[in-house]
């Protein structure tokens, strides 16, 4: 697993035993994304696929729109105090029409247990979606009930630690693309809609996203303004998450767990 897990002594408590051992623990570490050498943001991610995170989540801030607009994406060197490079700064080159939307700079520490998308309100993931979502398309419902299950087969982190959210692509037909797991949930997402922008997907209107938690508003507009048609969580959505997916067009279900499931927001999709 790399530096996705790392080992730490535990002490086991359990009845009648007290042990020493290992655990597996998912890595947590800090992610600096610069655009064009300047600094844009602090966010902590598990490493591994993070040039599909820098570009889901520039895609998310409506920074870039497509794959062309990212020009290069290197690690800086001797990013870490000892100069050794840490793999913990990304610069990310854009073309230098787009660098100038970036002016702004956010500058800021996220955490892995928020997101940094700065849409605030319906109507602004509404005005800027550049895709609608297809609301002539009809799922299976047998599809859906098995996305937490496809995607909980390609959880080979979380296997080991217990400690991560994991996205998936599932396609209409029944074939699982992409899975990517890290210890936020925005962050997985990221890296799905990353992939599939490196892979020039988009619109995802072919697509089902699986998340293995809740389903946040964050989580919604993402999927909105991937195209996605319908986003299946294992757990709940929340309130404001099933409002942008009513007026998205989106469907909205939770808590889908073995054969049964939630259908918050157009359920017409469902067959």
């Amino acid at each position: 697993m790399g530096r996705v897990t790392r080992h730490h002594a535990v002490l086991r408590v359990g009845p009648g035993e007290v042990i020493r051992r290992s655990d597996s623990l998912a890595v947590e570490e800090p992610l600096e994304i610069r655009l064009n050498g300047e600094p844009y943001l602090v966010t902590m991610r598990t490493p591994g696929h993070d040039v599909d995170l820098a570009r889901g989540l520039l895609y998310s801030e409506r920074i870039i729109t497509n794959r062309s607009e990212v020009l290069l994406a290197r690690y800086c060197a001797g990013s870490d105090a000892d100069g050794i490079n840490s793999y913990n700064v990304l610069d990310v080159t854009l073309a230098s029409q787009i660098a100038a939307l970036a002016a702004p700079r956010r500058n800021v520490m996220t955490t892995s247990a928020c997101g940094v998308c700065g849409t605030t309100s319906i109507d602004q993931v509404l005005r800027e979606s550049p895709y609608g979502v297809d609301r002539e398309l009809r799922v299976a419902a047998e599809l859906v009930l098995a996305a937490p299950l496809r995607l909980r087969q390609q959880q080979r982190a979380f296997d080991r630690t217990g400690g991560l959210h994991a996205a998936g692509l599932l396609g209409l037909n029944s074939e699982m693309l992409c899975v990517r797991e890290d210890v936020g949930r925005h962050n997985a997402v990221d890296k799905v809609i990353g992939w599939a922008i490196e892979h020039q997907l988009l619109p995802l209107r072919q697509m089902i996203l699986a998340v293995s938690g809740r389903a946040s508003f964050e989580l919604t507009q993402k999927a909105v303004l991937a195209g996605i048609p319908v986003l299946a969580a294992v757990s709940a959505p929340s309130s404001l998450a099933a409002e942008l997916a009513e007026e998205a067009g989106l469907t909205l279900v939770g808590f889908v767990r073995g054969e049964t499931m939630n259908v918050y927001t157009h359920p017409e999709r469902i067959i």
